[in-house]
């Protein structure tokens, strides 16, 4: 049997997560089945699961690997660019997806939301380190302490993370973002 390479594995993992982010968005965590699972990324159950437990660790690791995505991106450029990259980015249904079904399963699940707590604090965290590096360069308002602005962002992605579920227009939001970033801005 040949062995397989390391970044054959990776490429099959990433084929797999891609494959169930669309899954999860389309049909949520309890639509997306096992079948379904197969077929959007049209390989097998055992393929699948010999990469991940099962389907709550398969979602677990798209929600972690978004999460990871857009702390990167926070401390890269902060939330507001985040904010930015969801409304431009037309793939961006599959994240919002997992966005949604990560919201109600902190509501509903408890277990879940107790694992969830490590990556949302990550995100938390990045978010507060580019507002305190901001605040050094003198970007942004002075008179507001950070946590206060770091809520206010997220209060703000929030918002936008529920405006485009309900599927309400996307595309007059840049103004709104612009308002929003000079809201924590220096005048």
């Amino acid at each position: 049997m040949p062995r397989v390479s390391q970044d054959q594995l990776a490429a099959r993992r990433h084929e797999i997560l891609a494959g169930a982010r669309a899954c999860f968005a389309r049909h949520g965590y309890e639509g997306a089945t096992v079948r379904r699972l197969e077929e959007e990324t049209g390989l097998s159950r055992g393929a699948i699961f010999h990469h991940f437990r099962d389907k709550d660790s398969l979602f677990l690791a798209v929600a972690a690997d978004d999460a990871a995505e857009m702390a990167e991106t926070v401390a890269r450029n902060g939330l507001v660019q985040v904010m930015r990259e969801l409304l431009s980015n037309p793939d961006a249904a599959g994240w919002l997806g997992t966005q949604l079904e990560v919201t109600r399963r902190l509501r509903t699940d408890p277990e879940f939301a107790e694992r969830w707590a490590e990556r949302s604090e990550a995100i938390a965290a990045a978010t507060r380190s580019r507002l305190d590096r901001q605040r050094e360069a003198g970007v942004i308002r002075p008179d507001v302490p950070v946590d206060v602005l770091q809520r206010f962002l997220e209060l703000a992605y929030d918002g936008l993370v529920l405006h485009l579920a309900m599927g309400r227009p996307a595309d007059d939001l840049g103004p709104v973002l612009d308002l929003v970033e000079a809201a924590v801005r220096r005048s």
